[in-house]
C-alpha cells in the first residue's frame, strides 16, 4: 500500500460513523480545518459537522484540531467548536503530532487524522502511526499551489482502491 492512500475514504467528514473508531480502538480524532471541517478559510463550520461532533464526544472521544493553518486563523475556529488545537502544525511532519498525543497521553495507534489532502494530512498519519482518513475537499481552491498539488492528488489516487470498513454487527447500537 502507497504512503499516500489512506486507510479508509469518505466524502465528507460527518458520514464518519463513531463505531469505526470504536471498533478500531480509536480514542482520539485529529481534525484538519479547511476543506474538512469548513470550506476554504470560512469562520463557520459546515451545519452537519457541529452534529457529527457532538456524536464523537458523546462516544468517548477526544477531539482535536491539526492545522498547518496560522493561530489567527485555526484558533478562533477551534475555540467556537470547544476544541483543543494544534496550529502551525508542519504536516506532513509527524512531530506535531505525537507531541499533541502524549499530552492527550494517546498513543499514535489510538488516534486519526482526518483530512482532505494526501500530501499533509494522510501522510503525516502514515508516517506518524495514526489510521488515516481522507474526505473529499468540500470547495477547490483554485489558486497557488493547490491547483498543481489536487493534480496530483488525483494522479497518485488513481490506482487507490478504498478499503471497506464493515461494521462488526456484535456493536449494534452505536450508530
Amino acid at each position: 500500500m502507497s504512503i499516500f492512500y489512506p486507510d479508509y475514504s469518505y466524502q465528507r467528514v460527518y458520514q464518519i460513523p463513531a463505531r469505526l473508531f470504536l471498533e478500531k480502538g480509536i480514542r482520539a480524532l485529529l481534525l484538519d480545518v479547511d476543506n474538512t471541517l469548513t470550506t476554504d478559510n470560512n469562520p463557520v463550520p459546515h451545519q452537519e459537522v457541529l452534529g457529527w461532533l457532538e456524536q464523537q464526544r458523546q462516544a468517548g472521544l477526544r477531539l482535536l484540531v491539526l492545522s498547518n493553518n496560522h493561530q489567527e486563523r485555526v484558533a478562533p475556529f477551534a475555540r467556537q467548536l470547544g476544541l483543543e488545537y494544534v496550529a502551525d502544525a508542519k504536516k506532513p511532519l509527524p512531530f506535531p503530532l505525537w507531541r499533541a498525543l502524549k499530552k492527550m497521553d494517546i498513543p499514535p495507534g489510538q488516534a486519526a487524522i482526518i483530512g482532505d489532502q494526501i500530501f499533509t494530512d494522510i501522510l503525516c498519519g502514515r508516517l506518524a502511526g495514526c489510521t488515516s482518513i481522507l474526505v473529499e475537499y468540500m470547495e477547490e481552491e483554485g489558486y497557488g499551489f493547490y491547483v498543481t498539488k489536487r493534480r496530483w492528488e488525483k494522479r497518485v489516487l488513481k490506482h487507490y482502491r478504498p478499503r471497506q470498513w464493515q461494521p462488526d454487527p456484535r456493536m449494534e447500537g452505536w450508530d
